[in-house]
């Protein structure tokens, strides 16, 4: 790789927000013909600085150089015409128009602003078959799986002639075999000289696809290093400035007797379509069983029908062999199970409340004195520094407003909270969406502890790697069914990818109750 004049270069960054400093004079070097990852804890920094490079943000100080060029990015126009392009973590997608309509939307095909479809669908094509992305131009679309619509939004920044393409997070959802084929499509962009920048906390996938790694810390650059020259715990050791574990060593399972049965329920949403169908599951006292799936296959929908979120149609639930099926949200807190929501902010806390009032949610009554009339207010900041001092919550004090916590210390509160309740079953919600390695250890530790404690775990993630490392059994959910549950042992990326695509059917898969 060429180390001659940088593709993009972005010299002594600084980029305020009030009083905050997101960018803290950021040098950044993009070189031709290279895969670019760019690292760094929740509030490092990384969004703000790449999203200045795509003009979404203009900095304070600094420059930016293109091809050797200074220039002055003030919108996304202006990045496109320089060729940078950007795709966001949201697609950016008009779902009832097609793929070719949705890739020429904003461009003129000629001089007389007339827009020609197929000779558009044709270029497609060949830009499509270049590159492995596979994609019907005339396809709707609300009709093509998450991983070809980010195949389309790709194209859109092809068709533009993009030299350098900045991707957010591009794995998060996708199947295991639709990522080998998006790092397929990054080596060919590579290997025609195009550069790729990747935002992302996967280590293992940095180490598997970038040339380089830049490592941010709160809000500045600390280091840029070959991937050849580094590894996984050497990155997290940059990024967090201590040793992190990234492998859990758990304990075999000592399960118990069998704490949730779901039998067979169905479910539909608002709108009246059947998002869970016939799906069984039991889960015993003292494992976790991790649920897999591309999100959107029903995952969401099972935790809210365990906590009568929302009311299943068909089919019965039984909670340490009690039918509690009719039961409410909140009786069935009271019978002993617990919730962490993936939305940490929304539903998990109130955010406008203290970390102490945050410590009691759900358990108010247990905190009063005077027959019930008065809050235990003493009790209740002996059991909010409890936890705070057990999952190590970062706060200034207990009477810290719980909004302004970061996504980490704010998880590892409601998990706290949740624990504290020894619940007979826990069900978790995307554990560490958006968390630090150093936030995902804590609460991978918190999970397994509760584990130990005899918890029933229903784990819901997104993340294979942390499906593959904390769960003692793994379902997997396609289309709303179960497609099937695989032990520990027996599992690989493989067979569970070709499960999450709708493939095989493993022991215990669609119809079968499992036992």
């Amino acid at each position: 790789m060429s180390q001659t004049t940088a593709r993009v270069a972005l010299n002594h960054i600084t980029k305020r927000f009030a009083r905050v400093t997101a960018n803290d004079d950021v040098s950044l070097s993009i070189q031709a013909g290279e895969i670019h990852a760019l690292l760094g804890e929740n509030g490092a920094g990384k969004s703000t600085l790449v999203q200045i490079m795509y003009g979404l943000y203009q900095p304070d100080e600094g420059e930016i150089v293109v091809d050797g060029r200074p220039v002055r990015l003030r919108d996304p126009s202006d990045a496109i015409a320089c060729g940078i392009g950007m795709v966001h973590q949201e697609f950016m997608l008009v779902q009832p128009m097609s793929v070719v309509e949705n890739v020429i939307l904003g461009l003129k095909e000629s001089a007389s602003g007339r827009l020609n479809l197929h000779a558009a669908a044709r270029r497609l094509r060949v830009l499509s078959e270049r590159h492995g992305l596979d994609v019907d131009p005339w396809a709707k679309i609300q009709h093509l799986p998450i991983g070809v619509q980010q195949r389309v939004e790709i194209l859109k920044l092809l068709y533009r002639d993009a030299q350098v393409l900045i991707l957010d997070e591009p794995t998060a959802v996708l199947t295991p075999q639709e990522k080998e084929g998006l790092f397929a499509t990054l080596r060919s962009l590579r290997a025609e000289g195009r550069s790729v920048v990747i935002v992302t906390h996967k280590l293992y996938e940095i180490m598997a696809i970038a040339d380089r790694v830049s490592v941010m810390r709160a809000g500045k650059m600390v280091d840029t290093v070959a991937v050849s020259d580094t590894s996984e715990t050497d990155l997290a050791r940059r990024m967090v400035g201590r040793d992190v574990v990234l492998r859990i060593a758990k304990p075999p399972r000592k399960a118990g007797e069998t704490v949730l049965h779901v039998d067979n329920i169905a479910l539909r949403d608002e709108s009246g379509k059947q998002k869970i169908w016939r799906a069984s599951l039991k889960v015993a006292a003292g494992e976790i069983l991790g649920i897999a799936g591309v999100d959107g296959n029903g995952q969401s929908e099972l935790a809210d029908a365990l906590l009568n979120l929302r009311t299943i149609e068909a089919g019965r639930i039984w909670l340490d062999g009690e039918d509690i099926t009719e039961f409410s949200p909140a009786e069935r807190r009271e019978k002993g199970i617990g919730f962490i929501p993936a939305d940490r902010r929304g539903v998990g806390s109130v955010t406008s409340l203290s970390i102490t009032d945050n410590a009691i949610l759900g358990a108010q009554r247990t905190f009063t004195r005077a027959r019930g009339w008065l809050l235990d207010r003493d009790g209740m900041a002996r059991h909010a520094r409890r936890i705070i001092d057990h999952f190590q919550v970062r706060t200034p004090d207990i009477a810290f407003e719980a909004g302004k916590l970061s996504g980490g210390n704010l998880q590892k509160l409601i998990l706290g909270r949740e624990v504290a309740r020894r619940p007979r079953l826990l069900v978790v919600e995307q554990p560490t969406r958006g968390l630090d390695v150093g936030a995902v250890e804590a609460v991978w530790q918190g999970l397994l502890a509760a584990r130990e404690q005899g918890c029933a775990i229903v784990m819901i993630s997104a993340e294979l790697e942390e499906i593959m490392n904390l769960s003692d059994r793994i379902a997997v959910m396609y289309g709303g069914q179960i497609a099937g549950v695989l032990e520990h042992s027996e599992a690989t990326a493989e067979n569970i990818g070709e499960l999450m695509a709708g493939g095989k059917t493993a022991k215990g898969g669609l119809h079968e109750t499992v036992a």
